[in-house]
């Protein structure tokens, strides 16, 4: 390459950099999200973040976590009730996992709190297939799951997913692939979500990074239920999050599930949920200009918006935050707000009749701020800076 053809790209890849940037900070007639956020957010956690951040002995009591979880997947225990285990390399073999991998301490029989003895970034060979009752814990090391197949929850039961970075997941690939210590089995290949959740119950995932996957970030499939899913930040994707496997698949009517405290960041396109029937309460969530809405459904599910800070796309045509996956017939379904803000034209529309009181435990119930405290209660999501001997930050 010549000189003239490199100072010719780099001129090119400068002069990107700088409209990228007049448009993010306002130039162009785009106002920068920063100028629908309050100018002196408060120093204030939500309900999940100050049971456990501000205990600088954490290292030595990791498994107070799950005690601190609200919502429909309050009752997720993870591995609390067994021993830790450490991650000590990256490797991975879908079908004989090593002592060591994160693979062998997700597909054993008796619970097991995992955590990390340094950064690693693991690209899975295949889908990880997690077992009942585990917990992976990133707290104190810098851990991505990333360029390869990601994680499948499916057919299990109490599992917490906590400060992993998930993000470039391709999809799996058929062959043999071992879910439990007794089980290896040939799997056609995973879609390429982040997180693949179906038939499976008491299940939280807080405080993760998802982005740029395949297909999904989350989805919650196949009648699961007892999901929360909290604190974390999602950017740089098309279809965010799933709820209900299909608009014919009647069983997901028992499902439930709390989306709270998230950061929903830029470049997200649609589904922060999609919801298909079941109940969603989405709560205290922040939602920077989707490109084309926020919340939407189909199969008359019940939504439930509450104390969420919504700043819509400068696109005229994207500011409605809801959107029915329907031409009509969709007046009774039950979608309310209640303590919303709304910024940059944002608007929800509302629908159907009767209560949609929430039926949490006394157990999952959790205050719900006003939407105006919402940049400071999300101000942290995403992993989370944490060292010994102090609070996480």
């Amino acid at each position: 390459m010549t000189v003239l053809s490199i100072l010719c790209l780099s001129v090119t890849l400068f002069l990107c950099q700088s409209l990228v940037h007049a448009v993010n900070y306002g130039y162009y007639g785009y106002n920068p999200v920063a100028s629908y956020l309050p100018e002196k957010p408060q120093n204030i956690m939500n309900p999940v973040d100050s049971c456990w951040r501000l205990k600088s002995d954490w290292t030595a009591n990791r498994k107070d976590l799950a005690d601190c979880a609200v919502g429909f997947g309050s009752s997720a225990l993870g591995g609390k009730k067994g021993s830790i285990y450490v991650v000590t390399n990256p490797n991975d073999n879908a079908a004989n996992p090593q002592p060591g991998s994160l693979r062998y301490g997700v597909i054993q029989d008796n619970p097991l709190w995992i955590t990390f003895a340094k950064d690693m970034v693991i690209t899975l060979e295949n889908e990880l297939m997690v077992n009942s009752y585990k917990t992976i814990d990133g707290r104190g090391a810098k851990v991505e799951i990333a360029y390869g197949p990601c994680i499948t929850i499916q057919e299990v039961t109490n599992v917490i997913v906590h400060g992993i970075r998930i993000h470039d997941c391709k999809p799996g690939k058929y062959g043999m692939v071992r879910s439990s210590t007794t089980h290896v089995g040939r799997r056609k290949g995973s879609d390429g979500d982040a997180i693949a959740i179906s038939g499976s119950s008491n299940i939280w995932i807080d405080h993760c990074y998802l982005a740029s996957c395949t297909d999904g970030l989350i989805d919650v499939i196949h009648a699961s239920t007892g999901i929360t899913i909290s604190n974390n930040y999602f950017t740089q994707h098309d279809k965010v999050m799933l709820l209900g496997h299909n608009d014919n698949f009647v069983q997901d009517v028992k499902m439930k599930v709390t989306v709270a405290f998230n950061h929903f960041g830029p470049g997200l396109v649609e589904r922060m949920p999609r919801v298909r029937r079941g109940y969603a309460h989405v709560a205290n969530n922040r939602y920077d200009k989707w490109i084309m809405y926020a919340i939407g459904g189909s199969a008359d599910p019940t939504i439930f918006s509450e104390g969420n800070y919504f700043i819509a796309s400068d696109n005229a045509n994207s500011k409605e935050v809801t959107k029915r996956e329907v031409k009509g017939g969709w007046n009774n379904w039950r979608w309310r707000t209640s303590k919303d803000v709304f910024k940059n034209g944002a608007y929800f529309v509302p629908s159907g009749y009767g209560s949609v009181a929430l039926p949490y435990s006394s157990d999952q119930r959790f205050p719900v701020a006003p939407g105006n405290l919402v940049p400071s209660l999300t101000a942290d999501a995403g992993p989370l800076n944490c060292y010994r001997n102090r609070p996480c930050y």
